[in-house]
């Protein structure tokens, strides 16, 4: 069985490299919805624009696997009188990578490319640099004053992403801005797909959802579970590879790239759900790791799980390095295992099913 075959490869480089920032997701999820149609039966979208591939519609049983669809950005929050930018978050864009990159200013009149800015070297104080900091960063799209800023469109409000595109570093590290979460939309996708093309029939619903504003607070999901009202939810998202410099294992648990899935440990997670999942790992010889999570896990697995009463979530992440950069990194095996779980998974969920916890 094929996990990414060289069609579904293709959709990921032109699905990572289009630009779907927080708010403003709609051409990413018209490319997932394009590339699904041929897997589901239908489809649900809701006014914020998440997006909801479905299998068998009619039956009572729902069982949700999600992932998120949004990219960190900037927005224009003020323009100076000599024509540079300031700009304000959109999710958790960090100030520190700025100073340098290139980016894309979305405007009415089209993409309007600028810089971020920085003091060159020889005009620092040795010992008394400035740091990057979200009120010193600013964008410079060459023009001479703000009016000229506001002819090319640009005005406060327009949003600001990075043009990083797709790229294998030694043959199977994909390396990508925008890989949390765009990863988890390819990879309920080809869940989709591998069904399809298997043959599986499920004795309910499925509901392959790519949710938007998880940047933001979990904004998508929250909405859309509302709608779906599902029985069981099973969210895939990214984790951090802890390996890397100057992260600290005592604090943020020890995973990493290529050892496999993530199975995560938290009151959001449901206890049952979560012990199905392992189960089936070891069955199917799926390498897995584990973490804990504290209060919450930070993902819309928090939004499924507290949502209409109670629904029996978990979640199943991808190891990254470098999240929240344009260099995000992840190993291609851990991405296919990652499929392959939940793949496996819901096959071994059963219509009416509670997932009680006092099974």
């Amino acid at each position: 069985m094929k996990i990414i075959d060289k069609k579904a490869e293709q959709f990921l480089e032109k699905y990572l490299n289009n630009a779907a920032p927080t708010g403003y997701e709609s051409p990413g999820q018209k490319l997932w919805m394009e590339y699904l149609k041929p897997y589901v039966d239908t489809f649900i979208t809701d006014v914020y624009g998440t997006a909801v591939g479905v299998i068998n519609p009619d039956s009572d049983y729902r069982v949700v696997i999600e992932g998120h669809s949004d990219e960190i950005s900037w927005y224009v929050n003020y323009i100076t009188d000599n024509g540079l930018i300031y700009v304000i978050r959109n999710g958790g864009s960090d100030h520190q990578i700025a100073p340098s990159k290139w980016v894309n200013i979305h405007t009415k009149k089209g993409i309007v490319e600028g810089v971020f800015g920085w003091p060159a070297i020889h005009t620092r104080k040795s010992g008394k640099e400035e740091v990057p900091k979200l009120d010193n960063i600013f964008i410079d799209i060459g023009a001479k004053n703000k009016k000229e800023v506001e002819s090319l469109g640009v005005h406060v409000g327009c949003v600001i992403t990075y043009p990083d595109t797709f790229q294998v570093l030694n043959k199977n590290k994909y390396v990508c801005r925008a890989i949390d979460n765009r990863a988890g939309g390819f990879m309920i996708a080809q869940v989709a797909r591998l069904l399809h093309e298997n043959n599986i029939k499920l004795p309910f619903g499925l509901y392959i959802t790519n949710s938007v504003q998880e940047e933001v607070g979990l904004r998508g999901a929250e909405m859309i579970t509302q709608t779906l009202k599902p029985n069981v939810a099973l969210v895939t998202d990214v984790c951090h590879d802890t390996t890397t410099p100057m992260i600290n294992k005592k604090q943020e648990g020890h995973t990493e790239i290529g050892k496999g899935p993530v199975i995560s440990y938290a009151p959001a997670i449901q206890n049952n759900l979560r012990e199905r999942i392992i189960s089936t790992a070891k069955e199917k010889k799926i390498p897995f790791q584990r973490l804990a999570s504290s209060r919450y896990t930070g993902t819309d697995t928090d939004a499924f799980a507290y949502s209409n009463g109670g629904v029996a979530s978990a979640l199943i992440s991808l190891p990254l390095r470098y999240m929240h950069t344009t260099v995000e990194m992840i190993h291609k095996e851990d991405m296919e295992n990652v499929i392959r779980l939940m793949y496996e998974t819901i096959q071994n969920i059963k219509a009416g099913e509670s997932f009680s916890y006092f099974e």
